[in-house]
């Protein structure tokens, strides 16, 4: 055998583990480039979306506000909790509302709150006052159809977002003794029947809480210490029937958004 063709053979394995080393390095990082693709592929970002509280907006008078109740007592301070209470994620409500105030005041006090931003519930309950003074009704239904596209206007132009809230008979409580009480409980259905029809006309809801109302005639816990305005219990009794009709508002827009 000739020395040439002995250096041929001693080398050729030499030769050919030096490729196979070279093309295990080559698919090795073949191998890592296509892992990074893939991963890079696969990722996910779970990082949970920011919850957006719901903004509620109650628009009224002494029955908003909670005259002679505690703080934590009105009404949309009960029907927040109750939200919270069944999970839903609910800021604190925000009122535009006073002792005394009939569709004029309230409408004054609207401009003058220059409320910034939409909710996503506006509540509207008033018209005692124009009627326990004397008002005419078509001085009522006027201020309350521009009281509703105000409503309708912080529900950024959503209808089904505004919910109408009857008037209480306040002709029932002992504050009434010796006023003409069914002269009282026909003008309250009048201007309850004023407020059904806007809320027919505008699109909104309407909850009608006045039978509630009338019942404090034979149930006194139901009376604040005043003789006049709606105890706690009372407004609980409220809540019982708002909140349902909130709860349609917020689940549509909820699904919708």
């Amino acid at each position: 055998m000739s020395n040439w063709t002995r250096h041929r053979i001693s080398a050729t394995p030499l030769v050919f583990r030096r490729v196979l080393v070279l093309l295990l390095a080559i698919s090795l990082f073949v191998a890592s480039a296509c892992g990074d693709v893939q991963e890079a592929d696969v990722q996910i970002d779970d990082t949970p979306a920011p919850v957006v509280p719901i903004r509620i907006l109650a628009l009224g008078d002494s029955y908003t506000v909670g005259e002679r109740v505690g703080k934590l007592e009105n009404w949309p301070v009960q029907l927040v909790r109750k939200l919270r209470i069944e999970g839903w994620p609910v800021a604190e409500p925000v009122a535009i509302a006073a002792t005394g105030w009939d569709t004029g005041d309230l409408t004054a006090a609207i401009v003058a709150a220059d409320l910034e931003g939409s909710f996503d519930v506006v509540t509207l309950l008033i018209g005692v006052n124009n009627q326990f003074r004397g008002g005419s009704i078509e001085e009522f239904e006027a201020g309350l159809a521009s009281l509703t596209d105000k409503a309708i206007g912080f529900a950024d132009g959503n209808a089904d977002r505004v919910l109408l809230i009857s008037i209480p008979d306040w002709g029932v409580t002992p504050f009434a003794e010796g006023a003409p009480r069914a002269e009282i409980a026909a003008e309250i259905d009048m201007f309850n029947a004023a407020v059904r029809d806007r809320a027919r006309r505008a699109g909104t809801g309407f909850i009608d809480i006045t039978g509630i109302s009338r019942r404090a005639a034979d149930e006194p816990e139901l009376v604040a210490s005043d003789g006049l305005h709606p105890s706690g219990q009372m407004y609980s009794e409220w809540v019982d029937l708002i909140y349902p009709e909130v709860i349609k508002v917020v689940d549509s827009t909820d699904k919708s958004s």
